[in-house]
């Protein structure tokens, strides 16, 4: 469930909801809002567990090259705009450290990814019993 544009941000820096939203509620327009930050959130969160994956894919392959050379190889490595003259054993220690690195930062957005995808599924389920309300018994 995707809200596209019940909320904006003023120039001043207040949100603000449009005509149709402003007619709801005050606790339903917050819920509005809060699941349209959680899945702004989300949507980021997945994209830094994006690049971190095609960081360590890449690494992965570096070091497998590498692991195909002998320790006298040339090695050159980028510094910036510039490719630096390295050894092969301490290019295999940074990158090996990176990807330990790049592991633990993965670890934690899936927890991340995981925590939002509760709290988005329990304010979407609090937004369908607020604009669906239980019809009492008769």
């Amino acid at each position: 469930m995707l809200i596209n544009g019940p909320a904006y941000c003023s120039a001043d820096g207040r949100i603000g909801v449009s005509d149709e939203i402003s007619q709801l509620p005050q606790p339903v327009q917050e819920r509005l809002l809060r699941l349209q930050q959680l899945q702004q959130t989300l949507q980021s969160i997945l994209g830094q567990k994006q690049q971190v994956e095609l960081e360590a894919t890449e690494i992965d392959q570096a070091l497998n090259e590498l692991q195909k050379m002998t320790d006298d190889a040339v090695i050159y490595k980028a510094a910036g705009t510039l490719l630096m003259r390295s050894e092969r054993a301490k290019v295999i220690t940074e990158l090996t450290d990176r990807k330990d690195l790049l592991n633990t930062r993965a670890t934690i957005l899936v927890k991340q990814e995981e925590r939002l995808r509760g709290q988005l599924k329990d304010v979407q389920t609090k937004l369908q019993q607020d604009l669906n309300p239980v019809s009492p018994p008769s």
